[in-house]
């Protein structure tokens, strides 16, 4: 059953790395969600309560008291925030949350007796993280979602399942929990279950949701090879895309959810659609050669999009195009200059390949 759960809480530990939600910097339309303790119904309840000793509750004291790891930490998860001004590891003893620019580390919490981390999903830069046991030794069981408060240093809530969490999404109104063939969203103020999808065998658990203070899109995949699924909630409309033929490897969405790319298990093309009428805008090259596609990455303008791979490059793609316009644009040639004098790329001509090995 998906519930939020009140823990016994330890004298308050206010991290000043994190801004509570009305300092936030980078304020919306929409407010931040008041957490309330009220029980909510969950359609794949938790058969069992967890007796394993190797979930253990979190560490009340600061993390300048835990002693050093004897050997180096073991990364099991790494994702941005929204904005992409901070960035999570989540480790086989605990989390780390880092500053982009400058770089630096801002905050850290060990726990005792291993306290594996599989997911850590943060909440712009204000005190809510969503967290996920994982790896070995985990904290929390992999089929839990834990709301963790780190102004209270506690669990405030947490949401069950039957099978374990691949991947957990936040916003300031929703939280999306993505299952291996089931994605579930709920309202963040009170964890009441608002819609559920059905998707293909999903273990790397694919999802993008749209960061704008407009409406929610949500992208996942389909429930055939290679088809993705774009859900508009204001409109209230379902569009299917089938942008290849093997299956999607990996998706990225833009912060207003206009444009999306997509790349199959393949990975020679990427493709960039319209999500409102599922047209082909664009359509790029990575290689020639079968690569896995580990992320791809749109610029907060949508003029670039950054392209990861098992090959040990990344490429850079300038994009052109016009969201109102179907049909493929390809990306522009070697010849055809960038000629934005806003963006800090603007040196680049055309797609490059960076290698990250040298």
């Amino acid at each position: 059953m998906a519930t939020l759960s009140a823990y016994p809480s330890p004298n308050p530990n206010p991290n000043p790395n994190f801004l509570s939600p009305t300092e936030q910097t980078n304020q919306s339309q929409e407010s931040l969600p008041q957490m309330q303790r009220q029980p909510s119904p969950d359609p794949e309840p938790n058969p069992t309560p967890n007796t394993n000793p190797n979930f253990h509750t979190p560490l009340s004291t600061p993390p300048e008291a835990v002693p050093p790891a004897a050997q180096l930490p073991s990364l099991l998860n790494l994702s941005f925030n929204q904005d992409h001004c901070c960035f999570a590891a989540g480790i086989d003893h605990g989390f780390r949350i880092y500053n982009c620019d400058p770089f630096r580390e801002i905050f850290r919490r060990d726990f005792d007796r291993g306290g594996g981390i599989g997911v850590v999903e943060m909440l712009f830069r204000c005190n809510i993280l969503a967290v996920v046991g994982g790896g070995p030794d985990p904290q929390y069981p992999p089929n839990k979602v834990m709301i963790w408060d780190d102004h209270q240093s506690r669990c405030i809530g947490e949401l069950s399942f039957r099978s374990e969490v691949r991947s957990v999404r936040l916003r300031r109104d929703r939280i999306v929990v993505v299952l291996e063939q089931k994605i579930f969203v709920y309202n963040f103020a009170d964890l009441k279950l608002l819609h559920q999808i059905e998707t293909i065998a999903n273990p790397k658990g694919l999802c993008a949701v749209s960061q704008g203070a407009g409406s929610l899109v949500l992208v996942c995949p389909g429930l055939q090879k290679g088809q993705v699924r774009v859900e508009h909630y204001a409109s209230k409309r379902t569009k299917f895309i089938m942008a290849h033929d093997s299956r999607i490897a990996c998706f990225a969405l833009t912060q207003d959810g206009q444009l999306l790319a997509t790349a199959s298990t393949k990975g020679t093309l990427v493709r960039i659609y319209n999500t409102v009428d599922g047209c082909l805008l664009q359509e790029v090259r990575r290689g020639a050669d079968r690569a896995e596609i580990y992320s791809l990455a749109f610029s907060s303008n949508a003029q670039w999009l950054a392209v990861s791979s098992d090959k040990g490059t990344v490429h850079v793609f300038s994009l052109k195009i016009n969201a109102g316009s179907p049909g493929t644009d390809r990306s522009r040639g070697a010849s055809d200059p960038v000629t934005s004098s806003h963006s800090s790329l603007s040196f680049i001509k055309a797609s490059t390949d960076v290698n990250l090995t040298q």
